[in-house]
């Protein structure tokens, strides 16, 4: 289930009709917005149900949904070995963030950074659930979504590829710009307060900070996943 005009804009433009069901709210309140998302659902292939504001509440259970719903397929999920792992992959490895927020918005970061993958443990992570997509403002349906049994042995198997595996440390020995990321490179970064669990740490080539002069300490895992992902492609530009 998708939540929101701009998660399920997202979902018509990659799906089309593949979508199950296209819900949006019939109030006259809404019209303006629910008749253009209407035409681009029916411009794409997708079949649009008018719908009363109250089913769609009931539908999406606290998750905001501006009046607008879609049903789609699962999403695809590959493994290690789907990855194209050479000199120019840039995958975020997340360690046990639960945070739905958080991760919706790693993987926007992710998607707009041009990565290769979003990889994370199936447990104690945030699931793949209408928060995370509404976070995820969309992306999460051109993302590449990659979840393995443990991320301490995937990890290892990237870095046997080749990989320099860089963990954002908030005590790192170096700024994440002082390491070299044009080659392939996995940035993991661990839950707010939390941070990367040791037997990642152990798996890293490099533990890295971000440089912050300010009087905060830290940041979320999306905001660090999205200013490392931007040094990445910043040295990869110059």
């Amino acid at each position: 289930m998708i939540c929101g005009l701009q998660p399920v804009r997202e979902a018509i433009r990659a799906h089309g009709s593949k979508l199950e069901r296209v819900l949006v709210a019939r109030e006259p309140r809404e019209a303006p917005q629910m008749e253009a998302l209407a035409r681009f659902a029916g411009d794409h292939g997708a079949t649009v149900e008018r719908v009363a504001r109250v089913d769609l509440d009931r539908l999406a259970r606290g998750v905001s949904h501006q009046g607008a719903i879609a049903f789609a397929t699962e999403l695809r999920l590959v493994g290690v070995s789907d990855l194209v792992l050479d000199d120019k992959a840039l995958v975020v490895a997340l360690d046990e963030v639960q945070d739905p927020q958080n991760f919706g918005a790693v993987i926007r970061a992710a998607v707009a950074m041009g990565a290769t993958a979003v990889m994370w443990p199936e447990h104690r992570s945030a699931p793949l659930s209408p928060a995370a997509f509404r976070a995820s403002a969309g992306s999460v349906e051109h993302a590449t979504l990659c979840r393995v049994a443990s991320l301490p042995p995937a990890l290892a198997t990237m870095r046997a590829a080749g990989l320099l595996v860089v963990g954002l440390e908030m005590a790192g020995d170096v700024t994440i710009d002082q390491v070299s990321l044009k080659r392939g490179v996995v940035l993991a970064i661990g839950a707010e307060g939390k941070g990367l669990r040791k037997t990642v740490k152990n798996v890293c080539d490099v533990l890295a900070r971000l440089p912050m002069p300010g009087p905060i300490d830290s940041l979320n895992a999306s905001t660090a996943a999205a200013i490392a992902l931007y040094e990445a492609v910043r040295q990869r530009s110059a």
